[in-house]
């Protein structure tokens, strides 16, 4: 990381950090004044949404049904897939809070981050010790995409909207296999919910 100076804030992301094993205790013994933000979606609306970017670099796989279950038929779910296992969230904050407090954290929603895009902003300034400047006149609904994108700052070209590989429609899933996944996340959900002292209502 460059060095900080004061009055500064130096930030840095990255999908892979929450669910790589040794990240915590890298990151602590860089900075234990590390403060972490993590954006986390309905598990299996994000298992999905990985599958559909997976199935556009590469249309040969296999159904999402064949990733997701060991057994179709005993309903057993197969956690070694990666876009089953990022979603055991209280898994992996498990070992984030092993170095950690929990008051070094933010929990953004997706969900909100998506339907009130200046409301979880505010919550992330807040959270940084920033003020608020970052408001709901920076944002418009994108109808094309589904998403908010952020109007283009004064004197800029054009505004910013997510990457051509997000908000693209996800392929037909078995209402059987989704509602499969949201029994098995549920108990895991519950565990986050109990552990972050916030409900995100994905039941």
């Amino acid at each position: 990381m460059p060095r900080t100076l004061e009055g500064q804030i130096t930030m840095e992301k990255t999908p892979s950090y929450f669910v790589t094993k040794e990240a915590p205790r890298r990151i602590y013994n860089m900075s234990r004044d590390t403060k972490l933000i993590v954006v986390v979606r309905n598990p299996v609306t994000r298992a999905i949404s990985d599958y559909t970017q997976t199935l556009s670099k590469n249309p040969t796989i296999p159904s999402f049904q064949a990733l997701a279950f060991k057994n179709v038929s005993t309903g057993l779910i197969d956690t070694s897939w990666s876009a089953v296992r990022i979603g055991i969230y209280a898994k992996h904050l498990d070992n984030w809070l092993q170095y950690f407090p929990l008051s070094k954290f933010l929990f953004v929603s997706g969900e909100r981050l998506v339907s009130d895009p200046a409301g979880e902003m505010g919550r992330v300034q807040d959270f940084l010790g920033l003020k608020r400047v970052v408001t709901d006149k920076h944002f418009y609904f994108n109808e094309t995409k589904g998403f908010p994108c952020l109007k283009k700052p004064e004197g800029g070209s054009k505004p910013r909207c997510l990457g051509k590989s997000k908000g693209r429609p996800h392929p037909k899933i078995d209402v059987q296999v989704v509602q499969r996944l949201r029994e098995f996340y549920r108990p895991f959900n519950m565990k986050f919910y109990q552990m972050t002292g916030q409900d995100f209502g994905w039941d």
